[in-house]
């Protein structure tokens, strides 16, 4: 049962689809004020397990910290961060009872889950409009189905896209593209994608391409496609403003740029340099916008993914003015005055003082910055910080309804760095930049099933760490866990230690943990499918499936995967295994690198399975099987006739059927 409570007068985000008649009176739940803000505090059982938010730090039970939603460019996921690029504002509080809350805000929302207070649950924001969905269920899993139920079915990406993808930034041009192409192909590794970073277009200009790096871009985007290649390019949210840039101009001209208050555009720096942002709040603007992804469709496109829609912004004309006038305070009272030069300053970092540093942290996605800019909602003028977290959710929304209209009957990849609950009825996203940390390969399993919570289904890290060097081993146990996400890509910074899988020694390891992503596609491409119609949930955690079993509700380092799988990943440096809890007896299942496949029935409880670098882990939960196939180089070439099962003997699968 679902009930929708109204505070003030809530800004109308579209996330959830189906309309409700508002339920008159408090909530019962805890206490609630919505004089001077909002604020709902309710108080915690010793037990009480609290699920959801989505994109956030720490575990699966968000007990013990605050977490902040607020839309946040910050690379360095560190267990003190308390945001990052996504908001999600539902959870679950599941013990004696099961609720669920859906806080339908636009701007910072604070999320303090027994922080202050070990048994107290507080959720406050600054301005009390907003809508709060109270979801009452038989279990966490239950309440976790009805709201994917009022929000609106997860966007469905094109079958090629469960395949593996290569990624980097620095891929210059056709060389260095057809280099990554060569290095999979020759060593027969799988692979279907290869992403093109900021480096394809020219000077960073959105829709465009760089004509000395790909002088015949549609021929060499077929080039690729007849070795069964999808090239996904990035775009990014800032325009670049330039003279005769066509983009940049119709939006100038057309109003479709976000305001300052005096009516003038907004400036800001990212990539290109000084930008203008698209009012992807304006329905004018966003259907302008979308209607450019057309430019690289037409040239053979079909996928790409969002990033920089936070809005990140690196700094704007009020934050270089603030540093240069610091700056210039500075030279003029320092005794040598020995510089009056901002470069010189900026390399003298033992000796900055502390108003200039402070300065200089402040510029890159300065809050001050988000106060100044508008967007135009129904002609009226909204501040952005107000509707912040619904800024990548809408760019994606551009593409997602554009690709309606450009492409109608077919299927576009697409996922975003920035999103709010409702983008996720138009593309997946990938969980930011995180780093070639060991933490991050446990933070990436800990985000999927609260991710896939909040109808984010096609969702996936960056395999090896994007910043950072990475090690061998690393990239392996990583693999090893991206085999089962939907989105599987392997992604590194500029100047990090290159990570494509050919680039290491015993490159056959490589070749048979991606290969394992391949036997298992038809099997992962079914449940995807299955949570994706049926409003559920892709990934799980035990304690949705198990949540008698206080054992299994405090397992956190392992998931359930559909219905049949559990899968429980190596995430420790120099480990040659792993311990596991089984809630029921399993079929211990190893892909071996001989391609044999080891399986071992073992009884509930806690045991030490051993899986070496070049092997892949699962289970599958007692009287169930699952599909697999031969591997394939990639998707198109999967070979459905070599379909066998594996699992228990005598039981049956029923796959998802394509209507």
């Amino acid at each position: 049962m679902v009930k929708k409570y109204v505070f003030g007068e809530p800004f109308e985000t579209e996330a959830v689809t189906i309309p409700m008649e508002c339920t008159p009176g408090v909530m019962e739940l805890g206490k609630t004020e919505a004089e001077n803000g909002f604020s709902f505090t309710c108080h915690m059982d010793d037990t009480d397990v609290i699920y959801g938010l989505g994109e956030a730090n720490r575990g699966i039970n968000k007990r013990g910290y605050i977490y902040v939603s607020n839309c946040s460019d910050d690379p360095n996921h560190t267990e003190n961060k308390q945001s990052l690029y996504g908001a999600h504002n539902f959870i679950i509080i599941s013990g004696e009872k099961n609720i669920g809350m859906f806080f339908d805000y636009p701007s910072k929302l604070t999320f303090d889950i027994g922080y202050t207070r070990q048994d107290t649950l507080t959720v406050s924001c600054e301005r009390a409009d907003l809508y709060v969905y109270v979801i009452d269920g038989d279990s966490a899993y239950d309440v976790a189905k009805q709201f994917r139920k009022i929000i609106g079915r997860s966007y469905i990406p094109p079958k090629f896209a469960f395949g593996f993808g290569q990624s980097r930034w620095g891929y210059q041009n056709e060389k260095d593209i057809d280099t990554v192409v060569s290095g999979y192909r020759d060593n027969q590794i799988p692979i279907d994608m290869v992403y093109m970073d900021i480096d394809y277009m020219q000077d960073y200009k959105d829709f465009t391409v760089n004509e000395e790096r790909f002088p015949n871009f549609p021929e060499y985007v077929q080039k690729m496609k007849e070795k069964n290649i999808h090239l996904i390019p990035i775009i990014d949210a800032g325009v670049k403003i330039e003279d005769g840039y066509d983009i940049y101009e119709e939006g100038v001209e057309k109003g479709y740029f976000c305001k300052r208050e005096d009516g003038s555009d907004f400036v800001a720096a990212v990539w290109p340099g000084w930008t203008h942002f698209p009012d992807f709040l304006n329905p004018e603007a966003r259907e302008w916008f979308g209607s450019k992804y057309a430019r690289l469709i037409e040239a053979g496109i079909d996928g790409f993914w969002n990033d920089m829609n936070e809005p990140a912004i690196f700094y704007s004309k009020e934050g270089i003015d603030a540093l240069n006038q610091a700056i210039k305070d500075y030279t003029e009272n320092s005794e040598d005055k020995r510089t009056e030069k901002t470069d010189d300053i900026m390399n003298m970092a033992n000796e900055i003082p502390a108003e200039v540093r402070s300065i200089m942290e402040r510029l890159q996605n300065s809050p001050e910055d988000y106060k100044r800019f508008y967007h135009n909602v129904n002609g009226k003028m909204v501040r952005h910080d107000l509707v912040h977290n619904l800024y990548g959710y809408n760019m994606t929304r551009a593409a997602g309804e554009a690709f309606e209209k450009i492409v109608p009957d077919k299927k576009i990849l697409m996922f975003s760095r920035s999103s709010y609950i409702g983008m996720h009825r138009y593309g997946g996203i990938w969980t930011g930049d995180n780093q070639s940390w060991w933490s991050h390969i446990l933070l990436n399993l800990k985000m999927m099933p609260s991710l896939n919570m909040c109808g984010f289904l096609y969702t996936g890290a960056d395999l090896g760490g994007f910043g950072s060097d990475t090690t061998r081993d690393l990239v392996l146990r990583w693999l090893a866990l991206g085999v089962f996400t939907p989105l599987m890509r392997n992604h590194a910074a500029l100047g990090t230690r290159e990570q494509e899988c050919y680039q290491f020694e015993n490159i056959e390891d490589f070749r048979h943990v991606i290969g394992v992503r391949y036997r298992l596609i038809p099997y992962l491409y079914s449940e995807f499918m299955k949570a994706a119609t049926q409003d559920d949930l892709y990934f799980k955690p035990l304690g949705f499936v198990y949540p008698e079993d206080r054992r299994a509700v405090e397992t956190e380092d392992q998931l359930m995967l559909g219905n049949e799988v559990m899968i429980a990943p190596v995430y420790t440096q120099n480990a040659s295994g792993r311990f596991v809890y089984l809630p029921e007896e399993m079929k211990f299942v190893k892909f071996m690198p001989d391609g044999s496949i080891y399986e071992q029935i073992m009884e509930k409880g806690n045991h030490y399975i051993d899986v070496a670098l070049n092997e892949v882990p699962l289970f599958i939960r007692k009287g169930a099987c699952i599909p697999i196939v031969d591997v394939a180089q990639s998707v198109e070439e999967i070979d459905m006739s070599t379909m066998k099962m594996i699992g228990y003997e005598g039981a049956s699968y029923k796959q998802y059927q394509e209507a």
